[in-house]
């Protein structure tokens, strides 16, 4: 069964947002085209994503492959139905935000420190990774 997570970050910059509704599913019963992001940890996507919004969803998956994968031997497809936000409170980083929020939710799973911060000298949002390293840099 399918479940929509909301990701809110209110800052005196406006803010960022996104909705991500997603489910998970065995991969053997799904013909689904994915990514597979670790050995048995998998990600399909709806039509029509953007590269970067998908690329950073990935990521956000990634930080928890390691203990989704241990939780379930067999296999996990995550399958994202939704991903929805509004283009004047968006940044494609926030996809991995959002997915790591999802995830947590579902199955309760420890925060890895990914967050994002408001930098008030550069009047900009900064990103943290915990202790993962971003798969690229978002500003080109």
């Amino acid at each position: 069964m399918s479940s929509t997570f909301k990701y809110r970050f209110r800052s005196p910059l406006g803010g960022l947002a996104a909705d991500l509704t997603a489910e998970c599913v065995p991969p053997a019963a799904s013909d689904d085209v994915y990514l597979q992001v670790d050995r048995n940890v998998r990600l399909s996507l709806p039509r029509g994503i953007h590269w970067r919004d998908a690329a950073w969803l990935s990521f956000g998956l990634a930080v928890h492959a390691p203990a989704l994968a241990s939780r379930n031997p067999e296999g996990l497809l995550v399958r994202v139905t939704s991903f929805t936000f509004p283009l004047a409170h968006f940044r494609s980083e926030v996809a991995a935000l959002t997915m790591d929020g999802w995830l947590r939710q579902e199955f309760d799973l420890s925060d890895p420190g990914l967050r994002v911060v408001v930098d008030a000298a550069g009047g900009a949002y900064r990103f943290e990774w915990g202790s993962h390293t971003a798969p690229f840099s978002d500003d080109c």
